[in-house]
């Protein structure tokens, strides 16, 4: 099964109230980042049987907004093996619960989406070497509880390329 691994993208400061802060939604700056990897994966030929996120609300405008851009359809599924709070024992339920899929997309938070993955692909008891900035994307291929990391892109790295191409199409001026 082929994992993608995607950390809610930028959603402002963190609230006290935990209460309230499952309700922060992401900024401009996270909507963008969504647009520029959404838009990326969708370059890549990115398709998923499911999208499953967290109950977050700064998650599921991640979860929904990538989804658009690489044509997903269906209804996102909402766990809460991908809140904050959940541990490695509830993700491992997760995946478990979708393995009839050929590919899915979990949508979480950091710091236990980057253990997760660290676990995934270093083995059950392996060290998190990991760290899913905001709005990044790995691509895991999971055989037999263990996992081999294809790649992994930030929105920074995709917004370069971005740039760099336009650059590179821009028309040459030339001076006299």
């Amino acid at each position: 099964m082929i994992v993608y691994f995607l950390r809610h993208a930028s959603a402002g400061q963190h609230d006290v109230n935990p209460k309230k802060d499952e309700k922060r939604p992401l900024d401009q700056d996270g909507i963008d980042q969504c647009g520029h990897v959404g838009r990326a994966l969708a370059a890549l030929d990115v398709q998923v049987d499911a999208v499953i996120t967290s109950p977050l609300k700064r998650a599921t405008q991640t979860a929904a907004l990538v989804a658009n851009e690489i044509g997903y359809e269906a209804k996102l599924q909402i766990e809460d093996g991908l809140r904050p709070a959940a541990t490695f024992v509830d993700f491992r339920k997760l995946l478990a619960k979708y393995d009839r899929f050929e590919a899915i997309m979990v949508v979480g938070h950091n710091p236990n989406l980057s253990e997760f993955l660290g676990r995934v692909i270093s083995g059950e008891t392996g060290k998190n070497g990991v760290d899913l900035k905001k709005g990044a994307v790995a691509r895991v291929e999971v055989a037999r509880q263990r996992g081999v990391l294809q790649w992994c892109v930030t929105p920074k790295f995709v917004r370069t390329i971005y740039a760099s191409a336009a650059e590179s199409v821009r028309p040459k001026t030339s001076r006299k």
